[in-house]
């Protein structure tokens, strides 16, 4: 036989097992990202947990976007991760329009993590009008599937009364749903809750431990609002000097409210040495 008889047959079997292995890296990456989301990772996070997944199974998102174009049609994590890619604009401009169509596509097939981008979406008008109801159906559906993800967010709607009446009873119930399932924006809403008052009585102490437990667990945020407590005294005895450095510690993680809260320290010499050029740097 004549080897460029065979030589076609091979390659359609190397090109089979390499749309064998996008299709599972497809299902892991979208698994990973609901996985990250019902962790309560911020969005910089999760992108980067993506990206170095990539990486490690050497491969680029580029071979990835290429495939999914061409296997979007019925598999909903097909569709919600070309919809990923064009709400983050990874290899292509971002397409808010297109996101918002692939996430709705998705959601109808009942993907939990498409359920959650489309709510937010939904929440802020991105890729279409505000639409608060519908937010609220999607969270109230990832909420019954025990998504802390989805019950965190069902609680924002009950703060605010997003798609719903205010209830903040109900929202303190479900951040505390959250937290308990080890979601970082559930912890840090919950403190908030006890710090404000919200849906339950004030308590100082247990809004503390909620951030510390936050901070711990590597959220910006949490660092930084942590650092407030310390600031101003929140259920601990106020050390400025801690709150600087963890107001330091939130900024090289991103966090923007970290930069004014550290500028006022400079303006205001408020534990530190009053510096108004370094007030104006980090304004």
């Amino acid at each position: 036989m004549n080897i460029k008889e065979i030589e076609p047959t091979t390659q359609n079997i190397n090109e089979r097992i390499f749309e064998e292995d996008l299709s599972i890296m497809v299902d892991e990456v979208v698994n990973l990202i609901l996985k990250e989301l019902n962790k309560g990772r911020d969005e910089n996070v999760r992108k980067q947990i993506v990206f170095d997944y990539v990486n490690k199974h050497k491969t680029n998102p580029q071979e990835i976007y290429n495939w999914l174009i061409n296997n979007n049609q019925h598999n909903s994590n097909s569709i919600f991760l070309l919809g990923y890619f064009n709400y983050h604009g990874i290899d292509i401009n971002t397409d808010m329009s297109k996101a918002y169509e692939l996430y709705q596509k998705a959601a109808e097939l009942e993907n939990g993590a498409a359920q959650f981008e489309l709510a937010n979406m939904c929440i802020d008008g991105e890729g279409s009008e505000s639409d608060y109801e519908k937010a609220f159906e999607l969270t109230k559906k990832l909420a019954k599937k025990e998504c802390s993800c989805g019950m965190n967010l069902l609680g924002y709607c009950y703060e605010k009364g997003v798609g719903t009446d205010v209830n903040k009873q109900i929202a303190f119930e479900l951040f505390q749903k959250a937290a308990d399932l080890g979601n970082i924006r559930g912890i840090n809403n919950i403190a908030y809750c006890y710090e404000k008052g919200i849906g339950t009585s004030v308590n100082k102490k247990k809004a503390f431990e909620s951030y510390q437990r936050a901070a711990d667990l590597g959220s910006a945020n949490g660092i930084n609002s942590l650092g407030i407590c310390y600031e101003d005294g929140i259920g601990v005895d106020v050390d400025k000097q801690t709150a600087f450095k963890l107001y330091q510690k939130a900024i090289n993680m991103g966090n923007h409210f970290a930069l004014y809260n550290l500028a006022l320290m400079y303006e205001c010499g408020n534990g530190i040495e009053k510096n108004v050029g370094q007030a104006i740097y980090w304004y």
